[in-house]
């Protein structure tokens, strides 16, 4: 186990199809299967080792869509967990690939978010916390052994967790896909968008609706195009505003957000800010980002006239 980390990697996390999530109870279960859920796995929260070579199975039927499976086991399931080596037994004898994630914290971290959460520790029915985690100890030690990455998250913050355990099985390549993102242009006058995480006001800019040829037309037509992205001041705003969003787009990722949406807003949202959208769309798909583009109200001003 590496003292910066807190992880020990016996096994590596390359290839394999099927996580299985494991560990101490208060160690971050939960919020891994989050992540692993954000990443596009199939996840199934306490689930008895019976099942998984089932589970297994439904990757191997014609036309199914589920190739990437995580699922949480833990000692929730009571007797049941005593069959989990069993099941990985299994696994390896028939060839099937996975990987162990087994999560992990130091007793007086456990005890601290028991308390804080004032949530019973699955072994602690009678007697104390501290007695539930000594004996889930015991019971999980085998697995421990045997895991492919182990995170300590004692010190651990959660985006924390979630950056170690997307930076360990999510490859370079596709880095990009971690984070997925939506380009809308609205119009102010009917208000905005909820969802925004970033909302940019473009009304500074000249307005192509008061030149008559213009008025009807809308962002996505060359004639209007022309008019927005030949102005000085339109040129000086995009030059700031995408090194802008060279600088967001890689802290929010390293934050661990998975979504991210960005409004770009003019007076009706016909013109402007449909111009910008896809502009923004663009540069932001020569980063590598997946990318969306949504024009909320492009006819609504349009279809009232």
């Amino acid at each position: 186990m590496t003292e910066e980390t807190g992880i020990d990697e016996t096994n590596g996390a390359e290839g394999g199809d099927l996580v299985l999530i494991t560990g101490m109870s208060g160690a971050g279960r939960s919020e891994a299967i989050h992540t692993f859920e954000d990443l596009g796995y199939f996840c199934i929260d306490n689930l008895p080792p019976a099942l998984i070579r089932q589970l297994v199975s439904l990757t191997t039927l014609p036309g199914s869509r589920i190739r990437r499976i995580a699922v949480v086991c833990d000692v929730r399931g009571g007797e049941f967990f005593k069959e989990l080596e069993d099941e990985l037994d299994h696994l390896e004898a028939v060839g099937h690939p996975f990987r162990t994630l087994f999560l992990t914290a130091d007793d007086r971290a456990l005890v601290r978010r028991f308390k804080e959460t004032r949530r019973r520790h699955p072994l602690s029915d009678v007697g104390a916390v501290a007695d539930g985690i000594a004996a889930e100890r015991a019971i999980v030690e085998g697995i421990r052994e045997r895991a492919d990455l182990i995170i300590d998250t004692s010190a651990l913050r959660p985006q924390e967790l979630r950056a170690l355990i997307r930076d360990k099985f999510v490859s370079d390549e596709s880095a990009g896909a971690r984070l997925t993102i939506t380009v809308s242009s609205f119009g102010f006058k009917y208000g905005v968008p909820i969802d925004a995480d970033i909302v940019m006001d473009v009304r500074f800019l000249p307005n192509p609706f008061y030149m008559e040829r213009l008025r009807t037309k809308t962002g996505l037509e060359r004639s209007v195009r022309m008019f927005v992205l030949g102005k000085e001041e339109t040129g000086v705003f995009l030059e700031r505003w995408f090194a802008l969003l060279e600088l967001l787009l890689p802290n929010y990722l390293a934050e661990g957000k998975t979504q991210l949406n960005i409004a770009l807003g003019c007076t009706g949202g016909q013109h402007r800010s449909v111009v910008l959208a896809e502009r923004t769309a663009d540069f932001v798909r020569s980063l590598g980002y997946p990318v969306s583009v949504n024009h909320r109200d492009i006819v609504k001003d349009r279809t009232r006239s």
